[in-house]
């Protein structure tokens, strides 16, 4: 995507960041209705589960505002390796975030399904909040890494010149690409077991309850199946150059058009699962967001009535 500035015709180059400022702004909408909701009601935010959900949600956020700025950035305005740097901090931390946050979000169903006792004494807010700060800790160790590796290769003069800023290009030397290859494996594993240990541990627990409590199971089921959907989904970010490679080897000729079409659909729609497939699906959660938008509009129409009042009376008079 940021390598295709110069191949793109004036007309190409504003429909693209016009369709991508679109998305991500609607996108980005609706995400912040959700986290509004959270912040007005306090019983989402004394819930961890909701909390570890928020974060996620505020993490798509960043992640889809600073990525869909450094692309029309990258069209417009000429981007220095030290600017380049400080946002591919931003992108690849926010970019490992997320697995980290489906993994919490699988062991607290999991611990309020097979330790219902327990959930309320290990499963609280204020521990939620410390795994979070746990997570970006987690997640910005490697991406400083990246910088200091520059740092040590390269001249400090290097940091004032114009670059193509994307991964690939900023991250190249043989260091960057075996650390790279070492946490992503070892980020993706981790992940990955310990969704499918949740898993079998919240269908065995399904299994062997019934009633109220194996409908609880149930859904906690679903959630960390979906869980698992939407890690696979985050991975098409780190194989997106090989399939980028793929396509545009078989048909050379829309590079650009493979390159724009690919970011949209692995970087940027992909924000709106979180909300579609938790606040939509939770009822607690998607009542209260109902209940705000109808006070919304009512608020609005008894503002627009109060308005048109007094101009009517001063006609009539």
């Amino acid at each position: 995507m940021n390598s295709t500035r110069h191949l793109d015709s004036l007309t190409d180059a504003l429909s693209k960041n016009f369709i991508s400022f679109a998305v991500g702004f609607i996108i980005n909408c609706i995400n912040g209705a959700f986290v509004y909701t959270y912040f007005k009601n306090q019983v989402f935010q004394q819930d961890p589960r909701y909390v570890l959900y928020i974060h996620l949600v505020i993490n798509d956020m960043i992640m889809l505002t600073v990525s869909v700025t450094l692309q029309i950035v990258t069209y417009t305005l000429p981007v220095n390796l030290a600017s380049c740097c400080i946002i591919l901090i931003i992108l690849v931390t926010t970019n490992r975030n997320s697995p980290l946050n489906l993994a919490g979000m699988a062991v607290e169903r999991y611990i309020a399904v097979c330790r219902p006792l327990h959930h309320v004494q290990i499963c609280t807010a204020q521990r939620a909040y410390a795994l979070i700060a746990l997570i970006w800790g987690i997640s910005f160790i490697p991406s400083l890494t990246d910088v200091i590796i520059i740092l040590a290769t390269q001249p400090l003069s290097a940091f004032s010149r114009s670059i193509i800023c994307h991964p690939g290009y900023v991250y190249n030397t043989q260091y960057h690409k075996t650390q790279n290859m070492v946490v992503q494996v070892l980020l993706f594993s981790f992940v990955f077991l310990t969704l499918i240990i949740t898993y079998l541990k919240v269908l065995c627990a399904a299994q062997a309850v019934s009633g109220s409590n194996q409908a609880s199971a149930r859904n906690a089921r679903n959630t960390i199946l979906l869980h698992g959907v939407q890690l696979l989904i985050y991975m098409l970010t780190f194989i997106s150059p090989f399939i980028n490679l793929s396509l545009i080897t078989t048909w050379p000729r829309d590079r650009t058009k493979i390159l724009f079409t690919t970011f949209l659909f692995i970087n940027v729609l992909p924000r709106l699962l979180s909300p579609l497939i938790y606040g939509v699906r939770d009822k607690k959660f998607s009542s209260h967001m109902r209940r705000h938008i109808r006070c919304k509009c009512c608020s609005s129409e008894k503002k627009r009535v109060n308005l048109i009042g007094p101009q009517r009376r001063a006609k009539q008079g």
